[in-house]
């Protein structure tokens, strides 16, 4: 069974919806003028049906029917109608032998067959006519011909119905072009969705350089696709590094226990390599623990839980649970925190960056030196300053250290996470991250950058 492509069946879909409205339009306006036409002719007459009432009411008795013969006289086209009639019915003047059942008084017309006088070999015509007493009692009979009004009626119709036929031949025109740029306009769209479908996201909707709202849609677009292409490169990369990480530990772990099963000889034997092999397993899943701890980060989930957060005694806090660890390492915590006003914030992912900041402190400066923590204002902004006495991060490698599993110390401890939880969590409170140009000094500016 034939099936037409996608693009010819929206195309007469969209092009036959486009032009039975520019039809309809144009019907609903040749209907508009038609009746607008009528009425204004029908208007027309009727008020000269008026004057003739008002003129003949002012109008001596005397001289009503001379001055109806003169009335008719003038009428050189014979489309009026004048009678006089007295009480009875009779006609005492006029181009009407019998007066027509009309309601008097009124001032409405009608439309009714009359029986004129003066046209050879016409016994019955149709007019619009009027019927208005006078004032000795007699009535007069006013009325116009509608043979001509009916014939420039029909010329009008006939008028807007030829004029209607070229204007359906171009609305179904119009309407099929713009609906075949349109279904190609999402044809084009479909073929791209079924490119990035199999794999290919490098490809682009085409952008014109003044854009209407369709190519505002494929900039925007355009950008999403930038945006989940630059997703799916650092979703390739971070497995990378994930891969890349693992495999040393996992590596050592297997070297470890084969190593172990060979050397030990009694129970304590096995149960140090079984101990060595626990910590290996813990540091492994400490990294897939910050690993998922970032995603839930960046997912920016947490900022619904943000309330005011006293920023004082958050840093205090940090400072008492490493202080015990720092006199274990020979290490002077200092801190020093001055009265700030509340920010809003997550307390528990706050006090969680400052105690990585403080632990990085610890780790990589001089073993028995100082590591001070401040908590100052800074043009009315909290900063929390952290620094030990080391060298701090190379200025070459600022850049990097924020990134997953980059470390400046490839002999030193740890997965290389912990910045990067750090900046995760300031990013989501829209603070400022940054290195002091000397020195080790970091610090955490509470002031929103991003929001």
């Amino acid at each position: 069974m034939f099936r037409p492509d996608p693009r010819t069946r929206a195309t007469w879909r969209w092009g036959g919806a486009l032009a039975a409205i520019l039809i309809l339009q144009s019907l609903v306006l040749a209907a508009i003028f038609w009746v607008t036409a009528n009425g204004n002719h029908r208007r027309a007459i009727e008020h000269t049906l008026l004057d003739d009432c008002s003129f003949f009411a002012l109008t001596p008795p005397a001289e009503r029917a001379e001055e109806l013969r003169e009335r008719l006289a003038r009428d050189i086209h014979r489309e009026r109608f004048l009678a006089l009639f007295d009480a009875h019915g009779r006609r005492i003047a006029g181009n009407v032998a019998t007066m027509p059942v009309l309601p008097a008084g009124t001032g409405a017309s009608i439309v009714a067959p009359v029986a004129p006088t003066e046209l050879p070999g016409k016994t019955s015509d149709v007019a619009r006519l009027t019927l208005c007493p006078l004032s000795d009692g007699t009535r007069l009979l006013s009325g116009m011909d509608l043979d001509d009004t009916e014939e420039a009626l029909r010329l009008t119709w006939q008028s807007l119905l030829f004029g209607l036929l070229p204007g359906l031949v171009l609305a179904l025109g119009v309407g099929l072009v713009a609906g075949r740029r349109a279904a190609r306009q999402v044809d084009t769209m479909r073929l791209l969705t079924e490119r990035i479908v199999s794999g290919d996201l490098a490809q682009r909707l085409p952008v014109p350089a003044r854009p209407d709202s369709f190519g505002l849609l494929c900039a925007h677009i355009n950008t999403m696709l930038d945006r989940l292409q630059m997703l799916v490169a650092d979703v390739r990369g971070i497995g990378d590094d994930i891969a890349h990480q693992l495999r040393t530990p996992l590596t050592r772990l297997r070297a470890g226990l084969e190593r172990g099963l060979r050397e030990a000889q009694d129970r304590a034997g096995f149960e140090r390599v079984i101990d060595r092999s626990l910590a290996e397993i813990d540091g492994l899943l400490g990294i897939v623990a910050a690993l998922l701890r970032l995603r839930e980060l960046e997912d920016g989930a947490r900022r619904s839980r943000f309330a005011p957060v006293d920023l004082t005694r958050l840093v205090e806090d940090a400072c008492e649970l490493h202080r015990p660890v720092a006199e274990d390492r020979g290490i002077h915590l200092h801190c020093n925190c001055v009265p700030v006003p509340p920010i809003d914030g997550d307390a528990s992912l706050l006090i969680e960056a400052v105690a990585n900041l403080i632990d990085n402190a610890m780790k990589f400066g001089p073993p028995g030196g100082t590591v001070t923590v401040r908590l100052l204002l800074d043009a009315g902004m909290p900063v929390i300053a952290i620094a030990d006495q080391g060298d701090g991060v190379p200025p070459a490698e600022r850049s990097l250290v924020t990134q997953r599993f980059y470390r400046v110390r490839i002999e030193g401890s740890g997965a290389g996470l912990g910045l990067a939880l750090v900046k995760a969590i300031v990013d989501l409170h829209g603070f400022a991250l940054g290195f002091a140009p000397q020195g080790s000094a970091v610090t955490i500016r509470c002031g929103r950058t991003g929001y």
